[in-house]
């Protein structure tokens, strides 16, 4: 008997999206949904670099409407605002009064948009265009993996789970408060699901709380992280290393990193900390090499004003002005020690994350799920000694378990 021979597939090769072993589908590709903030793209692309897709992606930002009345209406949802903006758009668009309801989008978009991720150009979502481009491509270039992260992306991700749930793997950072099963996976910090003890029930109103705080235990589709997800994995600090050698290596050590950021709801605090920050940095200067002092976006002027008069002519510190080329990663990279304002969950993730001192300044000031998240750092060890976070490796790791459960696998 002769062997049965089956006829070669098209063009003589097996499509790509099948080519894995096993005929599993791979995911070669990512979309990411953002909010305009950099904390939040953040976490989406440094989950997508410890998946190996941070090449391969496509960029979208949830825009709501800026200017003139919009700044009072961002408490509302996304389609909401968008909705109310277009209904006064409409009714005052032959008024003076529209320079009040709307000004110059537009542009606004186009300005803020190229800023959110560091990219030229990031698209505008729209849930229905993004599930068009992936199941019209879906035959050539397989799956895609959907990372969005923010209150203002939710509608978007689960939208495009709810069209297309067989071409897309829906993951939403940080917790959407309401229907999880709407998502693949949800990745979100562990002090997010804080028990309501007495006095945290008097920091949430009774009709808040089930859109505060998660009613639920985490379920199968949930991943909990001990802080925010970044890009300052190893590799990045190895480039980082070697691209601020020159300037960095040179310094006297112990080198200490001072990152300032800024008061937000969660963490109030005033010029009196700068003023504790001064008198800290006045003992830590009796023992240390150099020292080098960042601000925030968020730094409030008379607070940084406090700094840079007692230490702008300091022999030992230096405060970085701004300006590019930005030194971040190189101080995580060269650090010995690092200090940092209670204010920031995504600085302070980056700092443990490289398994040096972090002393935090101003965890008195902070209330809710920023105390809870300090109480969680400080219980890791009893010791400046500690494993390094490394949040996203394992979230990454957890996410090829549910892709190949699925059948997927990544490319």
């Amino acid at each position: 008997m002769r062997p049965i021979r089956l006829p070669e597939p098209p063009g003589g090769a097996t499509p790509e999206i099948f080519a894995a072993g096993g005929g599993a589908t791979v995911v070669r590709r990512a979309v990411v949904i953002g909010n305009g903030c950099a904390g939040a793209g953040n976490q989406c692309l440094g989950l997508l670099r410890a998946l190996g897709l941070s090449d391969r992606l496509t960029l979208y930002r949830a825009i709501r409407p800026t200017g003139g009345i919009n700044k009072l209406l961002h408490f509302l949802p996304i389609f909401l605002h968008k909705l109310v903006d277009q209904f006064l758009g409409q009714v005052f668009s032959d008024t003076r009064f529209a320079t009040v309801v709307q000004v110059n989008k537009l542009a606004q978009y186009s300005a803020r948009n190229s800023q959110s991720f560091g990219f030229s150009s990031i698209l505008e979502a729209d849930s229905q265009k993004i599930v068009t481009m992936v199941c019209g491509t879906f035959e050539k270039e397989g799956p895609a993996l959907v990372v969005a992260c923010g209150r203002d992306t939710i509608p978007y991700a689960s939208s495009i789970r709810r069209l297309a749930p067989d071409n897309v793997f829906v993951i939403q950072i940080q917790h959407p408060r309401s229907c999880l099963g709407r998502f693949d996976l949800v990745v979100t910090p562990r002090h997010d699901y804080y028990a309501l003890t007495t006095k945290r029930r008097q920091e949430v109103p009774r009709l808040l709380r089930r859109w505060i705080t998660p009613q639920e235990p985490p379920g199968p589709n949930v991943v909990l992280t001990a802080g925010a997800l970044h890009q300052a994995d190893s590799v990045a600090l190895c480039f980082a290393a070697a691209d601020w050698h020159a300037e960095l290596a040179p310094l006297p050590n112990p080198l200490v990193i001072v990152n300032i950021g800024g008061p937000t709801r969660n963490c109030k605090y005033d010029v009196d900390l700068a003023k504790q920050l001064v008198n800290s940095l006045h003992n830590v200067l009796k023992t240390c090499g150099s020292v080098r002092i960042s601000f925030s976006r968020r730094t409030p002027p008379q607070m940084s004003d406090v700094v840079l008069k007692e230490f702008s002519t300091h022999p030992k510190i230096y405060i970085w002005d701004g300006e590019d080329p930005n030194p971040h990663l190189g101080h995580l990279a060269w650090a010995d020690a690092f200090i940092i304002t209670a204010d920031s969950i995504s600085m302070l993730s980056e700092a443990c994350s490289t398994g040096k001192p972090v002393y935090v300044i101003g965890t008195e000031h902070c209330r809710w799920k920023f105390s809870d998240f300090h109480n969680r750092l400080e219980d890791m060890s009893d010791s400046w000694s500690y494993p390094p976070l490394n949040d996203a490796a394992d979230v990454a790791a957890r996410i090829r378990e549910v892709l190949v459960q699925r059948g997927w696998n990544l490319g």
